[in-house]
């Protein structure tokens, strides 16, 4: 990429050379980093009609005091070479997602949950904010249910018969799930998305990214994000933390955790991305 793309990125990221770049391929674009700034390629046709949409949820949330930073749109457009390539210029937040196997440090686990909490809460109040409301896409009433039926209907044909029951099983718990619009939910708050630095010895959360699937919904949803990331007990000390260790909530959070592979694997099917789509899908092959 660095190679097919270095005439638009050598103009868009001009204060660094080609040897200073890193990329990250996330699941709907690849990610060109500069030193201060970031260059976002969409991977699919899809993902390319959806950038001034982001860019628009990206102002919004740069106006929201979420006590970190998120990336803030610098420029945009279409390159005028050979491929015509859409692009979307962001600010770079700085840090880096967490080591693995830090959390076993009691003082450092209890740190990073505090924070945690404190991004949830702030989401929550965020959402109650009439003006966020207003600039961020809702979660629609029938979302799950339709969710079920596109995965029954684009993606159980891929399956195996055993695939297809586990998928059955994991589809069904989310029959009942309440329409909550209350917070702002990220929709992709793994531990890949929030970038940390180090402040006195404890990691301090510097920023969150890759908002593509942003709306006013059910925090339970960032919260199964979570516990899929960093494990059960984890995920009940910051529920501990922010006062969320009801039942209900459990009950909402497990069975939007169990969905996950299947939401990665519907995106990537309608986006065309062979290799997301196989990753997804793993476990009901």
């Amino acid at each position: 990429m660095l190679e097919t793309r270095r005439a638009l990125l050598s103009r868009l990221l001009r204060d660094d050379g080609p040897d200073e770049l890193t990329v990250r391929q996330g699941q709907f674009h690849d990610v060109v980093m500069g030193s201060d700034r970031v260059v976002c390629l969409p991977r699919t046709t899809a993902a390319a009609t959806r950038l001034p949409a982001r860019a628009t949820v990206l102002r919004a949330l740069a106006a929201v005091d979420l006590g970190c930073r998120t990336p803030e749109p610098l420029a945009g457009g279409v390159s005028h070479g050979a491929d015509d390539a859409p692009f979307l210029v962001l600010s770079r937040v700085p840090g880096a997602p967490l080591e693995p196997g830090v959390l076993g440090d009691p003082r450092v686990a209890g740190a990073v949950a505090e924070q945690y909490a404190a991004l949830l809460s702030a989401l929550a109040r965020a959402g109650a904010d009439a003006s966020v409301r207003a600039a961020l896409p809702h979660a629609p009433a029938d979302g799950w249910r339709r969710f079920a039926a596109d995965v029954r209907a684009e993606l159980f044909g891929l399956m195996s018969a055993g695939g297809r029951d586990r998928a059955e099983r994991e589809l069904d718990a989310l029959d009942g799930l309440p329409h909550l619009t209350e917070a702002v939910v990220h929709g992709d708050l793994g531990p890949e998305n929030v970038l940390w630095e180090t402040v006195g010895g404890l990691p301090s959360l510097s920023g969150v990214v890759d908002w593509d699937e942003v709306t006013i919904g059910d925090p339970a949803e960032d919260l199964a994000a979570v516990g899929a990331g960093h494990g059960a007990d984890f995920l009940g000390r910051v529920l501990a933390l922010g006062g969320w260790s009801d039942s209900a909530r459990a009950t909402r959070v497990a069975a939007i955790r169990g969905t996950f592979a299947l939401q990665q694997a519907l995106s990537a099917y309608r986006d065309g991305d062979e290799e997301e789509l196989a990753e997804g899908l793993a476990g009901y092959r």
